[in-house]
């Protein structure tokens, strides 16, 4: 978990503010109003920065929403996945965006011209000491948050290797609104200051729940199918559509918004968590009830979130859950969802796949990664990893080769690209290329999953010594 700024997330907010970006700005930080003023005075000192933000301002004129409490949500989408300056080339190819990031994807080729001609990154460099200062803030309330949250859970992120949840602080968008992203195993949040003393720590804290609670709908995805007929009752409630679509989705949303009321202030009156649970119903969120009344034996239990998480799931009596959702009028609107959520991927193969594989199948195993990999169902990269694994327990050395440097093309999964490399180095230090084995392992150590305490034991353990594979085949 990190609070952070980001110069390329400065560059994206700054040129649509340049270009007449002006919501909250009353409301916002005074760092908001000097930069826009710094930026103002570049274009009209710097020969050829007016012709540099012609087409760039022409862009966000034609993209711009009807609601202008809309313009800020994509452009925040497309700077998570831009690289950094000066060149801001996308971490991934335009099909693999999220769609409201697509939608303003062209605006990149213009974005290079404006961040050198009016000297941006001199301006930013200007103002770190106060970015600094704003990160500061929040330091100990988000650490207090995250305590106290993985505490009433008894659910530790330390066992959350290979995800990150990143919180950055940007002063040039609207400080009313927190622009929160869950992109594979990554979660973001985005926030601005205001000109008061105000924080987002309740909006930063709900993705913070998802966090903690999706890996967990993840490994449950069996216990989900039982209760997807719930899904026909809420159809018509205003909540976002992928509510409606995915039922672990739904649930882990419900669990969440039942967790924030059970751990109001406890000088919080009853009638107040009661007008919350039903302000839940009526926008569709119809297990919030139930989990509301679950956590009160789950606090009573040693026993953490990991470990009940499946006795809560199947203790639901979805008879009567779909009776009383049926019996409820929704409301015409909901609020906004806080967190954009990423619609989960089907991988009931590929964990299909990896359970025969582990089981000692590996003819099975293959036979179902590369179905997932010919319908398009599921992680390529995760397929391609386990189909590299199939040939290594296949003693196919050529073929695990071919598989593990086409998984690394593809995959986004840090435990996936980590241990591509280690398999690598391991080939090729059997074909007696010691200085290609070396550099796969490096590469493991400065990988994404780098800092996972199996990948840096079977590196370093590469860098010390060429491997040699065991007498007799292990279990993968």
């Amino acid at each position: 978990m990190s609070l952070e700024t980001s110069e390329t997330l400065f560059t994206v907010l700054t040129a649509i503010n340049t270009c007449g970006y002006d919501q909250e700005l009353n409301a916002s930080d005074p760092l908001r109003t000097q930069i826009r003023l710094e930026v103002a005075k570049a274009v009209q000192n710097t020969p050829g920065a007016q012709e540099a933000i012609a087409p760039l301002c022409a862009f966000y004129r034609e993209h711009q929403a009807t609601d202008p409490s809309r313009d800020l949500a994509p452009y925040v989408s497309l700077a998570l996945y831009l690289g950094e300056a000066p060149t801001f080339t996308p971490k991934v190819k335009q099909a693999e965006l999220p769609p409201d990031a697509v939608a303003v994807a062209g605006m990149v080729a213009a974005l290079q011209p404006f961040y050198e001609k009016v000297g941006l990154h001199a301006i930013w460099e200007r103002h770190r000491e106060r970015y600094n200062e704003l990160t500061q803030i929040y330091h100990d309330p988000l650490a207090k948050m995250t305590f106290e949250t993985e505490i009433y859970l008894k659910l530790p992120s330390s066992g959350y290797l290979g995800r990150q949840f990143t919180v950055y602080l940007d002063a040039m968008g609207a400080p009313g609104q927190t622009n929160a992203r869950n992109y594979g195993s990554d979660y973001y949040v985005v926030i601005s200051p205001s000109t008061g003393t105000a924080m987002k720590m309740q909006q930063i804290r709900h993705t913070y729940l998802h966090y903690l609670l999706d890996p967990l709908a993840l490994k449950n995805g069996a216990s989900f199918k039982r209760l997807e007929p719930l899904l026909d009752e809420v159809k018509t409630a205003p909540m976002d559509e992928v509510f409606k679509d995915h039922i672990s989705l739904l649930v882990t949303e419900c669990l969440v918004r039942a967790i924030e009321t059970r751990t109001l202030a406890s000088n919080t009156p009853e009638a107040e968590r009661e007008k919350s649970i039903h302000d839940a119903d009526l926008e569709g969120y119809v297990l919030t009830r139930y989990f509301y009344d679950a956590l009160a034996k789950f606090e009573r239990d040693p026993v953490g979130m990991r470990n009940a998480y499946a006795d809560m799931l199947g203790a639901i009596d979805i008879g009567r859950e779909m009776k009383r959702a049926s019996q409820i009028q929704f409301v015409g609107e909901a609020a906004p969802e806080i967190l954009h959520l990423a619609r989960p991927r089907d991988e009931r193969l590929l964990l299909n796949a990896e359970r025969r594989l582990s089981a000692g199948d590996p003819e099975t195993a293959q036979k179902l990664a590369q179905q997932a990999l010919d319908q398009e169902e599921g992680d390529p990269g995760r397929a391609l990893f386990i189909l590299a694994q199939v040939a290594t327990a296949n003693r196919d050395m050529e073929g695990a080769r071919t598989y593990f440097e086409r998984a690394l093309q593809m995959a986004r999964e840090p435990k996936v690209i980590a241990w591509s490399h280690i398999y690598l180095g391991r080939i090729f230090d059997l074909k007696e290329n010691r200085d290609a084995a070396v550099d796969q392992y490096r590469a493991a150590l400065n990988s994404p999953g780098g800092a996972l305490p199996e990948v840096k034991t079977a590196a370093q353990r590469g860098l010390e010594q060429p491997y040699e594979p065991p007498q007799a085949r292990e279990p993968q």
